[in-house]
């Protein structure tokens, strides 16, 4: 892949070739519905600006575009010229496609995801409302267990202190 360092040290150069002033190539871009600032101009044709970290989609490409003519196929450009042109044009459209491919795909996640959590949310309301009744059906029964087993108790104190079971 191109490296940004050889990008910037062409654009200095065709900028130099056709006399631009920074002034030219921000009107050329606002021809081409691109914008910039006047100071991103001047870091980029600064001195050792081709050592520098600049985006290419927002910063590089603009410039090029209008400097060195990437992006328009011309009648007299070479074969190679308009291949590599034409080439150039469907990788951008290709990369526009899969980011808003990306986009929509995580959207899709979002929206699944916000869907798993409520389904969830769901079943571990009911799974907690099923705890809650069996719990206080356990509680019902152990209570009526303990008071059986008092019943039995006084029973059995009953027989024992009975007349007839002493004899």
């Amino acid at each position: 892949m191109t490296n940004t360092r050889e990008i910037i040290m062409k654009l200095k150069e065709v900028r130099a070739e056709k006399q631009l002033s920074l002034q030219d190539i921000l009107n050329l871009m606002e021809q081409n519905g691109d914008y910039s600032s006047k100071s991103t101009l001047s870091r980029i044709f600064a001195d050792g600006s081709e050592e520098k970290h600049f985006k290419y989609d927002e910063t590089i490409r603009p410039i090029a575009k209008v400097l060195l003519d990437i992006e328009t196929i011309d009648a007299d450009d070479t074969a190679d010229e308009q291949a590599v042109k034409a080439i150039l044009k469907y990788k951008i459209e290709r990369i526009k496609e899969l980011e808003s491919q990306v986009r929509e795909l995580k959207d899709q996640l979002a929206y699944e995801k916000l869907h798993y959590h409520e389904k969830l949310e769901k079943e571990r309301q009911k799974f907690d409302s099923i705890i809650d009744f069996r719990s206080d059906q356990i509680a019902k029964k152990d209570a009526r267990i303990d008071s059986l087993l008092d019943m039995v108790k006084k029973q059995m104190e009953r027989c024992e202190n009975c007349r007839f079971h002493k004899e």
